[in-house]
């Protein structure tokens, strides 16, 4: 027997929560919100600087709407929120496009400090990583060695270029100042997840779904 299937808002047609003038579906998380985990919520965009970033951020949302990309979006948060030193953590293979986002940075007067994802040289096999893994590289990224050298730089923001799935989980966790993504990294599509999700039904059908009748 099939497992019964739990729906949330993957599953939801009708978007209420944004439009307000349709109906929501029976398990919308909206009609079932406990009054506690509303106001939890709420209470935390007082903590820090949490307020001063969302209405930074719907302001660029509006302002810059299908005109600015996303690097000019994030310039244009950065000078919102006053933050003039932005930490570059990125990875070694997009060292040419962390180099071009750094050079914007200083053309628009932002100090860029960046550091790359294989900074000490660490051997992959020292931190208990399969030997076989270092058949394309020998040194393991380090992203928490990433976010305490950019923390101890004191950066005001810092930005993500590329750094592998796991990798930027951690890069987040022990960042000390809020973080943003520029670049996220798919060795397949060039850099442009989105583009597996475009072609599921599609080219990469048998790949996602190897039990289509299920």
């Amino acid at each position: 027997m099939e497992k019964e299937q739990t729906h949330t808002c993957v599953d939801c047609g009708t978007q209420n929560c944004k439009f307000k003038d349709r109906t929501y579906p029976p398990f919308c998380p909206t009609t079932h919100l406990k009054k506690n985990d509303r106001q939890w919520a709420l209470e935390r965009y007082d903590e820090g600087k949490n307020r001063e970033i969302m209405i930074a951020s719907a302001e660029v949302e509006y302002e810059g709407y299908c005109q600015w990309t996303r690097v000019q979006e994030i310039m244009e948060f950065a000078r919102k929120i006053n933050a003039h030193k932005i930490g570059i953590a990125n990875c070694i293979g997009l060292i040419n496009e962390a180099r071009i986002f750094a050079q914007i940075l200083r053309a628009n007067n932002f100090e860029p400090y960046s550091v790359i994802c294989k900074v000490a040289g660490q051997s992959k096999t020292s931190m208990g990583i399969p030997p076989q893994c270092e058949s394309i590289g020998a040194s393991m990224c380090n992203p928490i060695l990433q976010a305490r050298l950019l923390n101890e730089a004191h950066t005001d923001l810092n930005v993500v270029i590329g750094l592998c799935v796991g990798h930027d989980s951690l890069f987040y966790k022990y960042s000390e100042v809020y973080v943003t993504t520029l670049v996220t990294k798919d060795r397949v599509t060039g850099n442009n997840p989105a583009a597996a999700l475009y072609t599921a039904n599609s080219y990469y059908k048998k790949k996602f779904f190897p039990n289509p009748s299920k």
